[in-house]
Order: structure tokens, then C-alpha cells, then sequence
């Protein structure tokens, strides 16, 4: 069977228990395609393509503090200032910590954004993934997380790979986790590649004549079940249905994951 949520390995770990860069080809956080001429795109029913762009979101649970990565205090007091001292990039008059040389490298490349302000003075994953205020109001089902978002705006820019891709272990604490689709439904939650999943990825014995009449079997399933259930969790079948059966005839996804097939020159740049 194709299983599109990770098992319940890693639970409570955090991002340095993950194996590095497990899919380098469709990035992290998965944003295919957030560009303002993709939309245009879509709406004028333009054939031409760009090559769309993936986006790769970090979320550490806690996370290091800005004065020892991006905005260092050298002048402050020693217990603000902290252990690290920094160093000048490629861009004059912009330092960061020491223990980035290759980021001081491309500064030119990257901007970092110092205006960001949470919400509240917690770890909560909500504020991160969404950017709203735990604390407020919010509509049923929850806001949905911006991967989420994209997915319904822009949908997948390839059937055969998933528009949302996620890293992140189930944690123990309940506020450290993903908030998931919210009111958008679970059509929208992200793909999860993690554990033993992948060996389930590959077509082995079965026609693609044979799972067409399988397709065509589950969805009359679905649809029955669907007219009994009036609690909407059902609504994302035919969305699961087929992405999995994109995911099952095409090897582009799990060709992603597999690291041995990666260009070795990006590999070391993301590491192993």
C-alpha cells in the first residue's frame, strides 16, 4: 500500500534527528511555483512554462536566537552579546555570526529580515507556520498552515509530485507540531516522505490496466461512503486517490528522495 503519512518513528524528535536533505530535487517546504506570472498563467490558459521554484522552510522547535546568527551585539553586555563574534560577509557593512563563513560567502545572495516580531514570547508552531496569533480567534478548522495555502492556490505544478512536502517529526508536545490544513480540509496537508514509506512507492506486478479498475473501484467506494459521512473528513479522498495513483505510475517522486541519484556536487552543498 502507498502510505502518504509518516509513521509514528521519530515521535518527539526534533529537526537534527532527520537524514538531511531527503529530497533535494522538490525542496523542503514544496511552494512550487510561487510566482506571480504562474498565477497569470493559469488564469489566461498560457501554454508557455517557467521553471518553477521550490521553497525550503526550517522550523526549529526553539530555535537559536538572532544575536548569534544574523544580529550579532558585539558591544552589548557578555550575557546578551553571547560566545560568538562576528565576521564581515561579501556585502560591506553587513556581518553575521562566525560559524556561517560559507552563508558570509553569498550574502549577496540572500536578504535576511529583521522586522519579524512573534507574536507571543513561546515556542508555539502556529505563529510560524500561518503567522497568526494563537491566542485570537480563529475560524472552525483552524487557520491552515502557508505550504497548505499554496497547495490550494496553486495546486501541484507536476500530477506525479505533491505541491507540500513536510520533514517535520511528530512531536510529544502538542504545540510544537504543524497546525495541518485548518479550515481548508485535509485535501491540503502536506506530503510526508518519512520512515518506510518509500519502498511503497514503486509499481511492482500490477498493469496499469489493472490499476485503472482498481482506481475506478475505490472511487465508487468512496463516493458511498462520502454520502453517509456528514462529517466533512471525507472530502479529501478524491484528492489522496489521486495522488497516490500519480505517486504509483510515475518514479519522479521517488527518484526525488533517492539521494544516490543527485548531481554529488548538489549533495555536498546541502550535506549528508
Amino acid at each position: 500500500m502507498l502510505t502518504l503519512l509518516g509513521s509514528d518513528h521519530g515521535k518527539g524528535s526534533f529537526c537534527d534527528r532527520l537524514t538531511r536533505r531527503s529530497f533535494l530535487q522538490i525542496g523542503s517546504l514544496g511552494l512550487s511555483g510561487l510566482t506571480l506570472p504562474r498565477l497569470l498563467q493559469a488564469e489566461a490558459g498560457n501554454p508557455s512554462q517557467k521553471r518553477q521554484k521550490s521553497v525550503i522552510m526550517i522550523y526549529l522547535v526553539g530555535g537559536p536566537p538572532h544575536q548569534d546568527m544574523i544580529d550579532l551585539k558585539p558591544e552589548a553586555p557578555k550575557e546578551i552579546a553571547g560566545p560568538w563574534r562576528p565576521i564581515a560577509t561579501n556585502v560591506p557593512g553587513i556581518e553575521i555570526c562566525e560559524a556561517f563563513p560559507h552563508l558570509a560567502g553569498m550574502m549577496d545572495k540572500f536578504v535576511p529580515i529583521r522586522s519579524l516580531v512573534g507574536s507571543q514570547a513561546g515556542h508555539d508552531a502556529i505563529q510560524v507556520f500561518n503567522g497568526h496569533d494563537p491566542k485570537r480567534p480563529k475560524p472552525s478548522g483552524g487557520w491552515p498552515q502557508f505550504g497548505s495555502a499554496v497547495s490550494k492556490i496553486l495546486g501541484p505544478s507536476d500530477p506525479a509530485a505533491p505541491p507540500y512536502v513536510s520533514l517535520c517529526y511528530e512531536c510529544t508536545h502538542g504545540p510544537y507540531n504543524e497546525p495541518g490544513p485548518g479550515f481548508l480540509g485535509p485535501s491540503y496537508s502536506p506530503f510526508r516522505p518519512l520512515g518506510p514509506t518509500r519502498s511503497d512507492m514503486i509499481l511492482n506486478g500490477v498493469t496499469l490496466e489493472r490499476l485503472a479498475d482498481r482506481k475506478a473501484l475505490l472511487k465508487s467506494v468512496d463516493r458511498f461512503r462520502r454520502s453517509a459521512d456528514a462529517s466533512g473528513m471525507m472530502n479529501g479522498l478524491d484528492t489522496f486517490t489521486e495522488q497516490a495513483m500519480g505517486l504509483l505510475t510515475s518514479s519522479q517522486l521517488a527518484d526525488a528522495l533517492d539521494l544516490s541519484k543527485e548531481d554529488p556536487k548538489t549533495v555536498a552543498r546541502y550535506g549528508t
